[in-house]
């Protein structure tokens, strides 16, 4: 780097957006999506219906256990809260059992399984920002690290290359091409600037133990005695080997739901269900507060009666809970998560934006535009397959939900793959065709696949957009709505894109 001070940070702002911009705008994409990850699952599970009590879930679930895991020795119970209406059971297989045995269901208010499709719903899109797919999730954690430290770096180093931040906040012209994507880059990147900051560097936050492991190696003779020093679960309980029912949950639901005030219980783990020795641990609501870790209370199993209120967190713990509070956003209200989603939204139109500015900006330096060299080729093409391809890779994800057969093997499986087989399929669209070419096709294909899903929704099931509007669904409503708004953003895009480019009239002399 040379030059001034704003050279050299322009330079490292390009360059660290660049090199791993097409990862960080699917980070962005997928955990934008992620602030509504229970509705989609909602709107992916068309048979699942209604609401649920959590106190009743709670009992519900036990008695389910109870009947069909016989043997186990810990259960997990994630109960229903404002926005989930069915409850996720785990549980670990007895001894001896085969490997192939079932370990997990889910049961809708009243106790009963739900027959609903399988489907990895919005926990998918929730896990692939920072797991990715097909590959190790240590690795990919790394990666997903990386690219958020050079996230922090870039948007650093903007903030100081920026000279007029506070007058870019209203300027956004349109049709005037590189001026145009400079605009939208800069209003995207000013409006929602906290956002990114908090988002990127509480992301980081998510990661520490692994990204900076130098510490724990320091004071800690394994990773095992960090773990549990820093989330104590208490003594384990060894069982009795003495037969004992469990006492109702749905009392220490109300319990917890007392001391915690209101806060609500998001998980029970049960340890020795069955036995004399049985113990009963609530986990609080992530909605219920900023602090992602939540509290814990302890009960005896078999009496019911509370033993511990759960291991006093540090200034260090509590701060990081809160952090990771932030970044997730489910303690958000109706109001302020649409604020994140909005917010998410402005910080993939930034990456987007970038990416192609890049290439808006190099073209017009170039010997010959028309032809330019190999590397300028290879990142035009992967700018339209991820900037255009992801979000449309997302609408084939949607629509294979309500296309594939029920009754389909690994039917969440091949859901996730039906995502990458479509955005396969439009990285090769852009890989083979013109630019401009490739652009409007690819916006084309956008926006029938998502002009495809009310309809496909509608079809296959009863709760399609006209059915949801005379009962008055509003998940069901706001989802199709959000996909028809999409598919009228990739039709403008096709539109705008064909039209002839604007001549710019001369003064007339006489």
């Amino acid at each position: 780097m040379k030059g001034s001070l704003r050279q050299s940070m322009a330079w490292l702002h390009t360059w660290s957006g660049l090199l791993f911009g097409w990862l960080l705008f699917v980070i962005f994409a997928c955990g934008t999506t992620a602030y509504f990850q229970e509705e989609i699952t909602r709107w992916m599970q068309p048979e699942v219906r209604g609401e649920a009590d959590p106190a009743a879930a709670a009992d519900g679930a036990a008695r389910w256990l109870a009947a069909n895991a016989p043997g186990s020795t810990d259960w997990y119970i994630t109960l229903p809260g404002k926005r989930a209406a069915t409850t996720a059971l785990y549980w670990s297989p007895p001894e001896g059992a085969p490997s192939d045995a079932p370990t997990q269901a889910t049961l809708d208010g009243s106790g009963r399984e739900v027959a609903a499709r399988k489907t990895a719903g919005g926990f998918f899109l929730y896990r692939f920002h920072f797991d990715l797919h097909y590959m190790p999730v240590i690795w990919a954690r790394y990666l997903v690290g990386v690219a958020a430290m050079m996230m922090l770096v870039a948007i650093l180093s903007g903030i100081v290359t920026h000279k007029k931040i506070f007058a870019d906040f209203f300027m956004l012209r349109f049709g005037k091409g590189q001026r145009s994507w400079l605009d939208a880059h800069n209003v995207t990147a000013v409006l929602a600037l906290p956002f990114h900051l908090l988002i990127t560097y509480t992301g980081l936050v998510t990661l520490d133990s692994q990204l900076s492991p130098a510490p724990i190696a320091a004071l800690y003779a394994s990773e095992n005695g960090y773990f549990e020093e820093a989330f104590p679960q208490g003594a384990a309980a060894g069982r009795a080997g003495k037969a004992a029912p469990l006492a109702p949950l749905a009392p220490m639901v109300a319990e917890a739901d007392r001391r915690w005030q209101g806060r609500g219980v998001g998980y029970i783990y049960v340890a020795n269900p069955g036995d004399a020795a049985a113990r009963v641990t609530l986990t609080s609501a992530p909605s219920g507060a900023i602090d992602a870790r939540g509290d814990t209370l302890r009960f005896d199993g078999v009496s019911g009666r509370l033993l511990d209120t759960g291991p006093e967190r540090g200034a260090a713990r509590k701060t990081e809970g809160v952090m990771i509070g932030l970044h997730a956003g489910r303690f958000a209200d109706t109001a302020l998560r649409w604020l994140y989603f909005f917010s998410g939204l402005f910080g993939t139109a930034m990456v987007g934006t970038g990416l192609v500015l890049w290439t808006a900006k190099r073209r017009a330096k170039l010997p010959d535009p028309a032809r330019p060299h190999l590397g300028f080729r290879i990142v035009e093409r992967l700018n339209m397959a991820v900037v255009a391809g992801f979000p449309i890779a997302l609408g084939g994800y949607f629509l294979a939900n309500r296309l594939l057969p029920l009754g389909l093997a690994e039917r969440a499986e091949r859901e996730v793959d039906s995502l990458f087989l479509l955005w396969g399929f439009v990285a090769v669209v852009a890989l083979l065709q013109a630019p401009k070419k490739a652009w409007r096709r690819v916006c084309l294909i956008g926006a029938l696949v998502f002009a495809s899903i009310p309809v496909v929704d509608a079809l296959t099931t009863d709760r399609g957009l006209p059915a949801s509007l005379a009962s008055g669904d509003r998940v069901y409503i706001m989802f199709n709505l959000a996909m028809i708004l999409v598919a009228v953003a990739f039709a403008f895009a096709w539109t705008t894109l064909g039209r002839p480019p604007r001549v710019k009239q001369g003064r007339k002399t006489g």
